[in-house]
């Protein structure tokens, strides 16, 4: 047994401490990471705080699933990384044998009911500690250079977002407007994400005006206060709405808020947990044509794009 120490929560509404842990040695397919960087996310505290029955069922384990570091030990059976190697981890582990994971889409595993865990740092011990054991090498990606505390917040706050503007990329119209709803740590990255990949005038919502102007800095061409509601949507965008939402909150009020101001065929996609409701109905208060989707993290191939 391995001795580290990892920031663990053993019961619902905490608290998290520091604490000693033992890691096993690594078998098999299995690689020890010494962790270099870890990022905290907004659904750490939601763990913390009030839990899913089937992790507050796995605790005790260590918090923590945004990972960069560097290979420590690896199992025997271990081909494709080797000690010394920097590497993200990513965290959305599943059962590795059904399809989706075996096309590297571990966040949407078959059978992610059965196994009373999400991933790193959910249900498992994950990397806010000196080392994570990862099950499996197909769950770490090269870091091509970057800094690992640049890297860490990639491999879920860049990779969800990713794959809500990848959800969405392929139906956006020509010249689209599309608003992102929250602009903390996903919302921030984003912005950043669909000027990159797709042509879109991107307002920003947040009721922060500090949110307001880091949302400018990261290339959002339109903003509005939250407290200005849909209307202020409207008039920042001629009356016409807007062709996509990104809501990196979903709470009540963004959710009722997005659904107002998306044109018609246009996609709603609610990434933030934040305790929102949506009546799809038809007619209801979504426009004509309209998709909504609620994606979880994403899959391998879209972690190493993004990196």
């Amino acid at each position: 047994m391995l001795r580290a120490r990892g920031l663990r929560i053993s019961r619902p509404g905490g608290p998290a401490r520091l604490e000693p842990v033992e890691l096993p040695a690594p078998r098999g397919r299995e690689v020890l990471v010494g962790v270099a960087a870890a990022g905290l996310c907004q659904s750490d505290l939601h763990v913390i705080d009030a839990p899913t029955p089937a992790l507050a069922a796995a605790m005790p384990f260590t918090l923590g699933h945004e990972i960069a570091g560097t290979v420590t030990l690896v199992g025997d059976d271990v081909e494709t990384v080797r000690v010394g190697d920097p590497v993200a981890v990513y965290g959305p582990w599943g059962c590795g044998g059904c399809p989706r994971c075996r096309a590297g889409s571990e966040n949407y595993c078959l059978h992610r009911d059965r196994l009373g865990y999400a991933g790193a740092g959910l249900g498992r011990d994950g990397g806010i500690a000196d080392a994570v054991l990862v099950p499996h090498e197909r769950q770490l990606l090269p870091l091509a250079g970057l800094d690992p505390v640049q890297a860490a917040p990639l491999t879920d706050a860049g990779l969800t977002s990713y794959q809500a503007v990848r959800l969405i990329a392929p139906r956006l119209p020509a010249d689209p407007v599309v608003a992102v709803v929250g602009v903390g740590g996903l919302g921030h990255l984003a912005i950043q994400l669909l000027r990159a990949v797709t042509a879109s005038t991107v307002l920003a919502v947040d009721a922060r005006a500090p949110a307001l102007e880091l949302a400018q800095r990261c290339g959002a061409q339109l903003t509005v206060p939250a407290a200005a509601g849909a209307a202020g949507v409207r008039t920042a965008t001629g009356g016409a709405g807007v062709d996509a939402v990104l809501d990196l909150v979903g709470a009540p009020g963004t959710v009722d808020l997005a659904a107002s101001v998306l044109r018609p065929g246009g996609d709603l996609v609610i990434v933030g947990s934040g305790g929102g409701r949506l009546t799809v109905a038809k007619p209801g208060p979504l426009p004509q044509g309209a998709s909504v989707s609620l994606p979880f993290w994403g899959s391998s191939r879209e972690l190493r794009e993004v990196i």
